[in-house]
């Protein structure tokens, strides 16, 4: 006679069930801070009974707490709010953009617990400045902090920066940053970004949202469902180095006629007659800053609108988003120039989208938009069943 399994799944079946619900209702905590227990319960379909439970437990696991608001003078007491606990998990996001650095411990909901920013010289001899920050903050929280989330200005694959054209490095592998026993997560900066704005900014409502940002070039990124498409090794999103500029022109990246030439501070630059500037971004701001009185900065800055507008339908057509949300310069040139941008969106869509083109909508988040991407990225890989037996397990 062959012994029966059917106790030991049952056991399995019950356990599963359990760290399901547990990681639904910590999913909704981080997605929305200050939610309360009743909230969790009516969202995630939960009677208050096993909404009770849960929160017992997760409290117990030292992962959240409930925190009774200000009363507001009205009648009753308010529901007492989802808060992180105050020895929870915790990421580390390093920050690096073209000129500068950032690095933020985050706890769960999104909050940055603490921040340290620079500036650097622009050679890779800044990550040992960046390690050390990052091996003091596990110094200080150590098994809070869970993971190391890196967000740069760079093509990346794996942990490695394959190539930062605008900081001129290559093949720069970002394993320094990463402490003892503690996953090291790498994202591109503009990917990043609109993973926050799909999950918690101008794109929260939608399924599937397009996101643009300019700095030096442009990048961005397609999010479906709260999922950045970064495609098969991670450097997907590349937007900038698309030929949508006039192929005499070449590119750091090693391609000619990329987007990138087209609608940065080095595209403004090149309409008034100046050098290539040694910083694209800062001559873009002094060039969008002048136009409201200087006619010839109006139109440079009207050029590079029409090429982001251009460009943007593109890959409207190409990937049929609900929305299009945009960061970084992006922002700017449609602030300053909104028919131009205009013009060449819908110049660029296909007449049966014209009609009803994806709205634009400007960033909510604003410069913290890849921080707070590169956070989510790194608490994904907690609010797992394997992260929380891990976390469970220390």
């Amino acid at each position: 006679m062959q012994p029966t399994t059917q106790p030991t799944t049952t056991a399995h079946s019950a356990r599963a069930l359990r760290s399901q619900g547990a990681l639904a209702v910590l999913r909704h905590a981080h997605a929305h801070p200050s939610a309360t227990r009743a909230d969790a319960a009516r969202a995630l379909g939960l009677s208050s009974g096993s909404a009770a439970e849960i929160t017992a437990r997760l409290k117990a696991a030292r992962l959240i707490e409930e925190d009774a608001p200000p009363r507001t003078g009205g009648r009753g007491r308010p529901s007492p709010a989802f808060v992180p606990h105050p020895e929870g998990p915790l990421v580390c996001v390093v920050d690096i953009s073209h000129e500068g650095w950032r690095v933020a411990c985050v706890e769960l909901g999104g909050r940055v617990v603490s921040e340290d920013a620079g500036r650097h010289s622009g050679t890779p001899a800044v990550l040992d400045d960046l390690a050390a920050r990052v091996a003091d903050r596990r110094a200080l929280y150590g098994r809070r902090l869970r993971a190391v989330s890196v967000c740069v200005a760079a093509a990346v694959s794996g942990t490695t920066i394959v190539q930062a054209s605008g900081m001129g490095w290559e093949d720069v592998g970002l394993e320094p940053l990463r402490p003892p026993g503690v996953p090291l997560l790498v994202g591109n900066d503009a990917t990043l970004a609109g993973l926050a704005e799909a999950r918690r900014g101008a794109g929260v409502e939608a399924r599937v949202v397009l996101h643009l940002t300019v700095e030096v070039g442009v990048g961005g990124v397609l999010v479906m469902d709260g999922r950045p498409m970064v495609g098969a090794t991670g450097a997907g999103g590349e937007f900038g180095h698309l030929p949508f500029a006039d192929p005499a022109l070449r590119c750091p990246c090693g391609a000619s006629g990329c987007w990138d030439l087209q609608v940065d501070g080095r595209a403004m630059a090149r309409t008034l007659g100046r050098p290539a500037p040694r910083d694209p971004r800062t001559e873009a701001e002094r060039i969008i800053a002048a136009a409201s009185s200087d006619p010839a900065a109006s139109d440079a800055v009207a050029q590079a609108a029409h090429a982001l507008g251009r460009g943007m339908g593109g890959l409207v057509n190409a990937h049929d988003p609900e929305i299009v949300t945009l960061s970084g310069l992006a922002t700017d040139l449609a602030a300053t120039a909104p028919a131009a941008l205009d013009d060449g969106y819908t110049g660029a869509l296909m007449r049966y989208r014209r009609a009803a083109p994806p709205p634009v909508r400007p960033s909510t988040l604003g410069p913290r938009g890849p921080l707070t991407g590169a956070a989510d990225a790194a608490f994904d890989t907690l609010l797992t069943e394997a992260g929380l037996d891990s976390w469970n397990a220390d």
